[in-house]
């Protein structure tokens, strides 16, 4: 296997320079909101990000163009990398406030627990790959007390990670070629709505623009806050679940509220190339596309079953609050967005049934559609595996000589096209439960074993279908073991795992670990 290391130098450079223009964006944020004291930080966190980028970029300029296996390799280093240059802004604020170095007209604020958090590096990288990530796990203990500016940081991080930061760099650099196309398709994406894909890339950036405006306005019509709004619209249609609230959308106390955010999670989960197609008048794409067909499904009968379940354990007062917990947290966590409405574990303490909580386990495992914003397996991934397994039980009974197919949506597969795409769904399947294992193994040595297994479970499940849900295990209290395992978990779900399996065996290779 021979890497082109030159050539994933300079794309990482590149993928560097173009996200740490995030972080100057973020200082008219600061500015507007009065916290002169974050500028310095932004300022010294895009230095910092895009000096890094401009060296690797310049050193390697002349390399040749990349390959499948260097586009891997350059996805897997680039999410690594930003999620950990990311944690600047965290770190420099949280020192800024506990050092107070400014003059009063700067407005540092005195010491703030939540924050100081932030001090220690772990946490501030663990917030920022949480965040590109959008998986919506926080260090942060209370939400509500964090500086406007890490809001936006937060919900700004994860607004660009739902899309894809090479999805940004292909966007802004627009340089046409296979090298754009193969770091698209090494970001998990594959469907091309146009046949350049620059002109993909622009269109899904002018989609997604417009379903967060409309968001931004379907939240303050029903009441939401004018910054709430903002952030909550960029997280949910992101798919990340970051609040600036300690109890998310629970926090409004509003039914009304609570139901505005449903649909904006659903249309996080329906792919951008059905988005197009049905902004374009082809409204039969709701049930024309299978993996959009099945998202509605999914969303109805793991809702309908949820609400059973909460209603048999007589968790709520009435049947329309089960309903709409079951309804809201189904969605969100199918939807892997994670916002949160009630308590579902309180850590060592028991809130839901593991029933229920299972359940939710198993939602957030599928995910939704490829091509959206979600993580998790992916439905045609899950579709392809359960209608693979019949067709594979059924051969064993064919002759020979029968020519068989298998209908997947709109595609007629044959024999080797059939088997060619069940393998992928099962080693991608194998390998996420393998993880997953480890995972919550890791938890559960390093963890209290006062934890419920299903608790442990659930946060180590969240972490890697990139979800943010918690059941009380997640925060800045727990131990850095734990804390690492989880980022590994976020990083591995986002990727869809592949990428990083190639990445790390270009680095045993590299260090003679094996032949």
């Amino acid at each position: 296997m021979n890497v082109q290391y030159s050539t994933i130098g300079r794309d990482l450079g590149r993928i560097l320079q173009v996200v740490s223009l995030m972080l100057l964006v973020s200082i008219p944020v600061a500015v507007v909101t009065g916290e002169f004291y974050a500028i310095p930080a932004f300022v010294a966190s895009a230095v910092a990000m895009a000096g890094i980028g401009t060296a690797l970029a310049r050193r390697y300029r002349g390399a040749r163009d990349m390959g499948k296996l260097e586009a891997m390799i350059t996805a897997a280093s680039a999410w690594g990398m930003v999620g950990v240059l990311g944690g600047l802004p965290f770190v420099l604020v949280a020192w800024t406030i506990a050092l107070d170095p400014y003059p009063a007209w700067m407005n540092t604020p005195v010491g703030n627990e939540t924050v100081a958090a932030f001090r220690d590096p772990l946490n501030a990288i663990f917030e920022s790959v949480s965040g590109f990530t959008s998986t919506g796990l926080t260090m942060a203990a209370v939400e509500d007390d964090l500086p406007q500016s890490l809001h936006w940081w937060r919900s700004f991080t994860e607004w660009v990670g739902g899309v894809g930061v090479i999805v940004l760099t292909v966007a802004i650099l627009a340089r046409p070629g296979s090298g754009s196309l193969t770091l698209f398709e090494s970001e998990a994406r594959s469907e091309k709505i146009h046949p350049s894909i620059v002109s993909t890339v622009t269109e899904i950036w002018k989609i997604y623009l417009g379903l967060t405006v409309a968001a931004v306005a379907l939240f303050l019509a029903v009441g939401m806050p004018l910054w709430g709004a903002i952030n909550h619209a960029m997280t949910a249609i992101a798919t990340g679940g970051f609040s600036i609230h300690a109890d998310s959308i629970g926090h409004y106390g509003s039914p009304l509220i609570e139901y505005a955010v449903v649909p904006v999670m659903v249309a996080g989960s329906i792919a951008f190339p059905i988005h197009y197609l049905i902004l374009k008048g082809e409204l039969r794409n709701f049930y024309a596309d299978i993996q959009t067909r099945w998202v509605f499904l999914w969303f109805a009968t793991g809702s309908i079953a949820l609400v059973g379940l909460l209603s048999v354990n007589g968790q709520y007062g009435s049947l329309e609050e089960t309903f709409r917990t079951g309804l809201f947290q189904f969605v969100s966590a199918t939807s892997n967005t994670g916002f949160g409405t009630t308590t579902i574990g309180d850590g060592t303490e028991q809130v839901w049934t593991a029933g229920a909580t299972l359940l939710i386990c198993l939602g957030m495992l599928t995910g939704a559609a490829a091509g959206s914003t979600v993580g998790g397996l992916k439905l045609i991934r899950t579709i392809t595996l359960i209608k693979g397994t019949i067709w594979q039980v059924k051969n064993v009974f064919s002759p020979e000589t029968a020519v068989r197919r298998l209908r997947l949506g709109k595609r007629t597969l044959d024999r080797n096209q059939i088997r060619r795409e069940y393998t992928e769904a099962a080693v991608v399947f194998v390998l996420w439960i393998v993880f997953l294992v480890v995972g919550v193994a890791v938890l559960l040595w390093v963890l209290s074993p006062t934890h419920p297994l299903e608790y442990v479970i659930f946060d180590v499940m969240s972490a890697q279908s990139n979800v943010g849900l918690d059941a009380g295990i997640t925060g800045p209290e727990m131990p850095d073991a734990a804390k690492v395992m989880l980022l590994f978990n976020m990083w591995i779900g986002r990727l869809e795992i592949i990428p990083i399996t190639v990445l790390l065996g270009a680095l045993f290779r590299s260090a003679s670990l094996y032949r």
